[in-house]
């Protein structure tokens, strides 16, 4: 199928530029490999080729569309894409806005590259000068972990496996490189997990009030380790009720033992069965 119309089924027929591209990386497939033998279609292969000529030249792609005009699922489409860059020597390049639209996380677009920005200013930092300059910030794995990071900041679900197969890197150095930006840019992306204090919450001062031991000595409260709290103080009234009224009721028992101790007498029962006998005199 010429690469054109599949361009005007993913509405991208007016960029011409695009077409071009997509003409140019599928020469370069079909010189290099026979796509065939990784199970790649012309047809898959032509909605590849478009979407990375697309992402190389920053134009919005359409990646679920793409998807179901190669005829493939998703998990297979992602395979296949990243089996054909990787042959080529093809560098993706992921926009933060098409991350965005494709995994439904558009608020969080200023975040993330402003996330990006920041670690790239503070990893350079750490390096020294003459490591600075071979920095490469541009594989997809950087944009990706920063798109996780905010998105998880936001208390938005994103599926981390998808996330890793788009991006074509590994788990490991994606954890790598969350690792990495979570220490540079906690502020940032980092989720506190410290426990907050309860007189700081505007919700639980009442119930601190209510509650006089769970206030500090500079709140008013009592210590801990203070014997005279009110608690306390009941606690022991109520076992020195307790102990009184035990010694009464022993001490009466043994005065009175016959009337401190009902003897319970179980009852017989007994059935008498009723036998009627009857005789009957047959007369011969």
């Amino acid at each position: 199928m010429d690469i054109s119309n599949i361009a005007r089924k993913l509405d991208l027929s007016d960029n011409n530029l695009v077409v071009r591209k997509a003409a140019e990386i599928r020469r370069l497939c079909d010189a290099q490999f026979d796509s065939s033998i990784i199970g790649v279609g012309e047809i898959c292969k032509a909605v590849i080729c478009l979407e990375m000529a697309a992402s190389r030249l920053d134009v919005l792609f359409d990646r679920q569309a793409a998807v179901k005009l190669s005829g493939m699922s998703e998990k297979a489409y992602t395979r296949s894409f990243n089996s054909l860059q990787n042959v080529i020597g093809f560098k993706i390049k992921l926009n933060i806005k098409e991350l965005a639209i494709q995994f439904g996380c558009v608020r969080i677009i200023k975040s993330v590259q402003t996330m990006l920005s920041s670690y790239k200013e503070r990893f350079l930092a750490l390096l020294p000068a003459s490591r600075r300059a071979s920095a490469d910030f541009t594989r997809p794995v950087f944009t990706a972990a920063a798109f996780y990071l905010c998105a998880k900041k936001h208390k938005l679900k994103v599926d981390k496996l998808r996330l890793i197969e788009v991006c074509g890197t590994s788990e490991s150095e994606f954890s790598c490189v969350s690792t990495s930006m979570i220490d540079l840019c906690f502020d940032c992306v980092g989720v506190s997990k410290e426990k907050k204090d309860a007189k700081d919450v505007k919700g639980n001062r009442e119930l601190l009030d209510v509650l006089p031991g769970k206030r500090k000595l500079e709140d008013g409260g009592y210590s801990s380790d203070d014997e005279s709290s009110c608690y306390k103080r009941h606690k022991k009234m109520e076992e020195a009720k307790y102990e009184d009224w035990k010694s009464t009721v022993v001490d009466s028992i043994k005065k009175n033992p016959e009337k401190g101790t009902k003897k319970v007498i179980q009852t017989s029962l007994s059935f008498s069965k009723k036998t009627e006998t009857k005789e009957l005199q047959v007369e011969s």
